[in-house]
């Protein structure tokens, strides 16, 4: 039992040799540490808990509108769920991985672990080549829906722009994020951008009842099937923001303390997007299924603007989270990970934007982009894979004894965890990539037919 206690907590001791290389350092200063520093427990939370909710805080109630107010609810909660679990699954073998290199002597001081090493570490190549594809397409079409969120938001104040003209804009800016070093130093940033949803979350809530529900409203949802697995599907991506939890864990000081992080951060967004969605379809009912963006429904005052503000704000840092990762692979492919400029690195990123902001020119479909994405790779990135991964990391009897990380007894230990994972592999592969890439995908081709790719304004109301 000593020696299982002393491997458990073999990942995040090179931190340690870190910070004495830091203290050493009498030149940087404490407000420095402060807000450019963060590796603690509650940065782990601020970053997950921001970067969980952000644009899609605003398409939940055009979900609700198609799914149902019961439907939606219980939908939050089950992938709620469900995404705390896979994420409590990559943080295990994250752990695993680490302590097995560290044993080898392995020295990261200098090296960010990814998702898809940890892979190549515990089950090989292919298994490598299968996590790199599906999550580098979803960080990057996570980060052309920030975009295009950004594109749709601002264009609610400011319309003498058409919207294209606005991605134009924002992709510039966002492009600023290659100067962000590593996840560890998005500690201000983490904890701006959950102030910023939350206000706007309660925002959206308190607008709505103000307003009440608006003349005739109704509330039909569920009436299509498309409709209703589409409202699904982007759920499934709303609680499926865990494909950057390895870097978040790499950045921490004591990275097996991650374990339960995420499902506390999943318990706060819920109070913010259980009660801003219902009370959006609540006054507003059928309207939401023409009005992807919630913001598009409610009258313009100075509290809708500072939402905006916020939100655009909130969406730049998120385009960070999402792009960090994509970053680190594109360092790594040209030799560059490793390099101490924070210059010559930011140089080296820049390609990595070029085609995030090409595709969110390409595709402005806001909301139904979301199910899409949702449906086609968030199902395989951070449910599916993990919870396989899981499965076959500790499928012999040796491998379950030696295991850093032991399953707890209240959940009915290694045939408890078996069958869980066996049920969300099931589940979001029939559901969620089979009935959800039909709906989406089926709603996302409408979109196309009806608008047209490169479309300059999508949504937009006609000007008089």
């Amino acid at each position: 039992m000593a020696s299982e206690k002393v491997e458990t907590i073999v990942a995040g001791n090179y931190m340690e040799m870190e910070r004495e290389g830091e203290q050493a350092n009498e030149s940087q200063s404490k407000i420095s540490k402060y807000f450019w520093q963060g590796g603690s427990v509650y940065d782990a939370w601020f970053s997950c808990a921001s970067n969980q909710v952000a644009q899609v805080l605003l398409t939940l109630p055009y979900s609700f509108s198609q799914l149902g107010m019961a439907s939606g609810i219980v939908f939050q909660l089950f992938y709620g769920i469900m995404g705390s679990w896979t994420a409590y699954l990559i943080s295990v073998l994250y752990v695993e991985y680490r302590t097995r290199k560290e044993r080898e002597k392995f020295d990261f001081r200098n090296h960010v672990i990814q998702w898809f090493e940890v892979l190549d570490g515990l089950l090989g190549k292919h298994w490598r080549n299968i996590g790199l594809f599906f999550n580098c397409t979803f960080l990057l079409f996570g980060s052309v829906i920030q975009l295009i969120a950004c594109a749709s938001n601002i264009y609610y104040i400011n319309d003498k722009l058409d919207k294209r003209t606005w991605t134009y804009i924002f992709g510039a800016c966002c492009a600023t994020t290659v100067f962000i070093p590593s996840f560890r130093n998005y500690r201000i940033w983490s904890f701006l951008g959950l102030i910023m949803t939350t206000f706007t979350a309660w925002y959206l809530t308190i607008a709505a009842l103000v307003h009440g529900q608006v003349e005739g409203v109704q509330h039909s949802g569920p009436t299509k099937m498309v409709l209703y697995f589409t409202g699904a599907t982007n759920i499934l991506y709303t609680f499926g923001g865990h494909a950057v939890t390895v870097e978040i864990m790499h950045a921490m000081w004591k990275p097996q303390k991650f374990k339960l992080i995420y499902l506390f951060a999943t318990a706060y967004v819920l109070t913010l997007t259980l009660p801003s969605a219902s009370a959006m379809y609540w006054a507003f009912g059928d309207m939401l299924l023409t009005h992807s963006n919630a913001f598009s429904l409610l009258p313009r005052t100075g509290f809708r603007d500072t939402a905006v503000i916020l939100m655009l704000i909130h969406q730049f840092i998120t385009f960070g989270f999402a792009c960090t990762p994509l970053y680190f692979v594109w360092e790594k492919a040209i030799g560059m990970h490793e390099t101490k400029s924070i210059f010559k690195r930011a140089l080296a990123r820049l390609p990595v934007v070029i085609p995030i902001w090409f595709l969110a020119i390409i595709f402005p479909f806001f909301g139904p982009i979301n199910s899409a994405v949702g449906s086609l790779l968030v199902s395989f990135t951070v449910y599916i894979i993990p919870a396989m991964a899981h499965i076959l990391t500790f499928a012999s009897a040796s491998a379950r004894e030696n295991a850093v990380e032991r399953p707890s007894s209240i959940l009915g230990g290694w045939v408890g965890h078996y069958a869980i994972n066996c049920f969300v592999v099931v589940w979001v592969f029939v559901v969620g990539f089979g009935f959800g890439g039909w709906a989406s995908m089926t709603n996302f081709i409408r979109q196309i037919d009806t608008f047209g790719l490169f479309t300059k304004c999508y949504q937009c109301p006609p000007k008089h």
